[in-house]
């Protein structure tokens, strides 16, 4: 089994702080495909910002991670269990969720174990639903200095699981019967200069950017950028969604 790939526990409160939110009419969309709504599973979770939307729709849900840390900082419920787990290998009994969900975190996986042990926890006709976001955009002059950024200066710094990101899921295979939401969805922010200097400190890339040269990138790339009391900013969703 691919090894665990953790490059967030060391910035969970910056995670939990600045990290962007999916938005609750598209988990809300993802739950009208689910024929059951009694226990649904988080994984990689986080901060919980994904269970604590399923837990108005769920009788009961599950969420794990595999950082401490990150768990540290989720948000409590009284129907959300937290627990420490690896998503190829987990401790729940067979054919006990109706959903899945992973946001985010997908990329991070061993695809083939993560996809059998769904296969074994989900019940028939249940449904995982991976999704993620991409890179965020704003007017032309920040998206231009932004894929600068992106490529140029911390390019050789990300992991080789970004490229899924990048792909939008779309370059691997999805072993489930795929089904379509009606609406698309994005995340849209407005965002202060240190909220965004907060979610691009939270990158992995930035970090190993860092660790190997000494300083921090981001505090050029902010440099750059005008002057602005807020940036009106645009992350794409995407996802697949399939079922059992």
């Amino acid at each position: 089994m691919k090894p665990i790939i953790d490059n967030f526990s060391s910035e969970a409160e910056n995670y939990a702080k600045y990290r962007p939110v999916f938005p609750k009419k598209f988990i809300e969309d993802i739950c009208k495909k689910v024929h059951y709504k009694k226990v649904a599973l988080d994984v990689g979770t986080g901060n919980g910002q994904i269970a604590t939307i399923l837990k108005d729709t769920f009788h009961k849900v599950q969420a794990i991670d595999i950082s401490k840390e990150q768990l540290e900082n989720a948000q409590p419920a009284n129907n959300i269990t937290y627990q420490l787990s690896r998503a190829e290998s987990t401790p729940f009994f067979n054919d006990y969720f109706d959903l899945i969900t992973v946001g985010q975190a997908f990329h991070w996986f061993d695809f083939d174990a993560f996809f059998d042990e769904a296969k074994r926890i989900l019940k028939p006709g249940g449904v995982l639903a991976i999704f993620g976001y991409g890179l965020h955009k704003g007017d032309s002059e920040f998206n231009e200095k932004l894929l600068n950024f992106y490529e140029n200066v911390i390019g050789d710094y990300w992991d080789k699981e970004r490229i899924y990101i990048e792909h939008e899921y779309q370059n691997m295979e999805f072993p489930f019967k795929e089904e379509k939401l009606i609406n698309e969805f994005s995340i849209k922010v407005k965002w202060t200069p240190k909220q965004l200097e907060g979610y691009l400190k939270s990158w992995s890339a930035v970090k190993k950017y860092k660790e190997k040269n000494g300083n921090n990138p981001v505090d050029a790339f902010l440099n750059q950028l005008p002057d602005k009391e807020v940036y009106a900013l645009e992350f794409p969703i995407f996802y697949r969604l399939g079922r059992v």
